[in-house]
């Protein structure tokens, strides 16, 4: 039961990492698209310029602007590599394994329905190893005393020889004996008593040990649940902000384009739209982990899909 619980907390380790690889990969695709934005800013800047309908500042903040994206960038395929290394490690695969995702962050499932609380704690009673390890624990505990208890309990026993005695080989004389002992247990100096006090306080250490336990597995799997709930609601929260976020850019760039505005705009709604994107990243991620949380704490990590 112990190895289980240890394969169990090895599989959402793997899955923790799996879902750093799956955040970076996502982090560099929003840095690569916000610096094809920037750089298209760019483009628009300098040929207002040389058409003489724009300014030298317009050319310089949208330099700036690709300049920080690019940084961004580059610290994110930083990260990128480093996620990589660790998933590596948390699956023991070579280190020059190439790692790839299989689903991207974005098209992970969402799920429909919130887990039911009262089902999801029954399951994890019934599949956490380490509540099981726990049981057993206590169940020889359990059976230490029964055995010192039975020590008490009267001996009956048989006990036999049989054989030849003499001096002269020619004049042997068969022997035998045989009969039925029965010992009772009288006094032992308190021995048993003090060893059933013993162990009677180790089996109170371990009964309180397993409830303390089982409600620790209630708490995590109703924080899993609630940490699900909270994060699904973020992510719609999320794409909500980033649909408006990529229409105020686009308003933004569209009226720097005509000329009635400059692009610091456009400038200020790619700041949003790099957050924005951020946002949703990190509220998928969050959801996705609360679900590997949750599939931990009902000790069906192994599982996961």
């Amino acid at each position: 039961a112990q190895a289980r619980a240890a394969g169990d907390q090895a599989a959402a380790a793997a899955a923790t990492a799996y879902l750093r690889v799956a955040r970076a990969d996502a982090l560099v695709g929003a840095r690569a698209a916000d610096s094809v934005l920037a750089d298209t800013l760019l483009s628009i800047a300098r040929d207002q310029l040389h058409a003489g309908v724009g300014v030298g500042l317009d050319v310089t903040r949208a330099q700036s602007q690709l300049s920080g994206i690019h940084a961004q960038l580059i610290a994110a395929r930083g990260e990128q590599l480093r996620s990589r290394l660790e998933l590596i490690r948390e699956i023991g695969a070579p280190l020059e394994a190439n790692i790839a995702i299989a689903t991207p962050l974005q098209r992970m499932d969402l799920g429909k329905d919130i887990p039911n609380e009262a089902s999801a704690v029954a399951l994890a009673m019934t599949k956490r190893a380490d509540i099981a390890a726990a049981a057993r624990e206590l169940e020889a505990g359990r059976q230490g005393a029964r055995a010192i208890r039975a020590e008490r309990l009267p001996r009956l026993g048989l006990f036999g020889d049989d054989g030849e005695i003499g001096k002269n080989a020619q004049h042997f004389l068969n022997t035998y004996t045989w009969g039925v002992e029965l010992s009772v247990p009288v006094f032992d100096g308190f021995r048993r008593g003090g060893q059933l006090s013993e162990q009677g306080a180790v089996n109170a250490g371990l009964e309180l040990r397993r409830k303390e336990l089982e409600r620790q597995v209630a708490v995590e799997v109703r924080s899993a649940i609630l940490n699900i709930a909270t994060a699904r609601d973020q992510v719609v929260s999320a794409r909500e902000r980033l649909a408006l976020a990529q229409l105020e850019y686009s308003q933004a760039q569209d009226r720097f384009r005509a000329g009635v505005a400059g692009n610091g705009d456009v400038v200020a709604a790619s700041l949003s739209l790099n957050g924005a994107r951020d946002l949703e990243i990190d509220a998928l991620a969050a959801y996705q982990s609360a679900r590997v949380d949750l599939a931990r704490a009902e000790g069906i990590a192994t599982e996961l899909p």
